[in-house]
């Protein structure tokens, strides 16, 4: 218990070592523009993922699951179920903590529910269509649902803050990687999953921010529900 303790300290020393320069920034509402390289990388995943749904027994995703059933047949734990959202808190934990997003509080809502709206209805639309069977033989794999989840919330989390605090997309994005390969190691999807669960979340958030409208485009209020400032 006191390792994590310690552990959680030095985590927010570190945080607040970055962000001590919020009185110095403004939060800007700045647009974030379409460019077509930013496709690269989500395409490229769910690409990758779908050219590695193959059935056969020597397939990659086949091998990956009976390597993990010969080697780690008892893993089961469900920290996964709960990770996939730890970005979304950090969203607004990293502002209560003194950082500046990109986005005020009310035009980031509203992002992130568009995002977070369309990666589960395309979740729920491919797994419904496509009826592929997990590893452990239930229902529903293909994509992978948490995996879309965390990597929406990570790619919303290092949009907003990303530019002012460069750790904070590798942190983000490790955090996302973690949840898909606990979803492997426990046995619920194959890598095919999780690849294209992966680009899924990223591209469904960067949708979100391409057509969003900054309707509430305006100062940051005094009533700003997460604006406190700890100093």
């Amino acid at each position: 218990m006191k390792k994590w303790i310690s552990l959680f300290i030095v985590f927010n020393m570190f945080v607040l070592s970055f962000s001590q320069n919020k009185d110095s920034l403004n939060i800007e509402n700045k647009r974030y523009d379409y460019k077509y390289k930013k496709l690269y990388v989500p395409v490229g995943l769910m690409i990758a993922g779908a050219a590695l749904d193959g059935n056969g027994s020597k397939s990659i995703k086949n091998q990956i699951k009976d390597y993990r059933n010969s080697h780690y047949p008892d893993f089961k734990y469900h920290i996964d179920d709960y990770a996939q959202y730890a970005p979304f808190v950090a969203l607004y934990g990293f502002e209560w903590l003194g950082m500046t997003p990109r986005t005020d509080w009310k035009n980031r809502t509203a992002i992130a529910i568009k995002g977070e709206l369309l990666t589960l209805a395309l979740v729920y639309t491919l797994k419904i269509t496509l009826n592929e069977k997990r590893p452990d033989r239930s229902a529903y794999s293909f994509p992978s649902g948490h995996t879309a989840d965390a990597f929406a919330g990570a790619t919303i989390l290092a949009m907003e803050y990303g530019e002012n605090y460069k750790w904070v997309p590798y942190a983000s994005y490790s955090v996302a990687t973690g949840v898909g390969v606990m979803r492997m190691a426990n046995n619920k999807h194959y890598i095919s999953d999780v690849l294209f669960g992966a680009g899924l979340g990223i591209l469904s958030m960067k949708v979100a921010y391409w057509t969003h409208q900054y309707k509430w485009n305006k100062p940051q209020s005094e009533t700003d529900p997460f604006a406190g400032n700890i100093y």
